[in-house]
């Protein structure tokens, strides 16, 4: 037997607490990564998986991720126009 390998002091790892009230953190928000409570998040609208904001982020900017997916979509947008500039100066050069 490995003893180096046994948890120590009941098998439970170091628990995460929420950053607004300071009791057990179920997971984390989904804008700002901070650790947060049931009662301290609200579920996300929309979207293909529901996601937790905490209370701060719904005060700052409101529960719904959807500037989120607009970023990314305009980060895809801006990286495929830079891939058919680079096509077109390719083309440009063959001739």
């Amino acid at each position: 037997m490995v003893s180096s390998l046994v948890p120590v002091g009941g098998g439970e790892g170091p628990l995460a607490r929420c950053t607004l009230c300071g009791i057990t953190a179920v997971g984390p928000c989904a804008r700002c990564k901070k650790p947060v409570c049931g009662d301290c998040c609200e579920l996300t609208e929309g979207g293909a998986t529901t996601f937790a904001v905490c209370l701060t982020c719904v005060k700052r900017g409101g529960k719904s991720l959807t500037a989120g997916w607009l970023g990314l979509l305009g980060w895809l947008a801006l990286l495929m126009a830079g891939c058919v500039a680079i096509g077109l100066v390719f083309a440009l050069l063959r001739r």
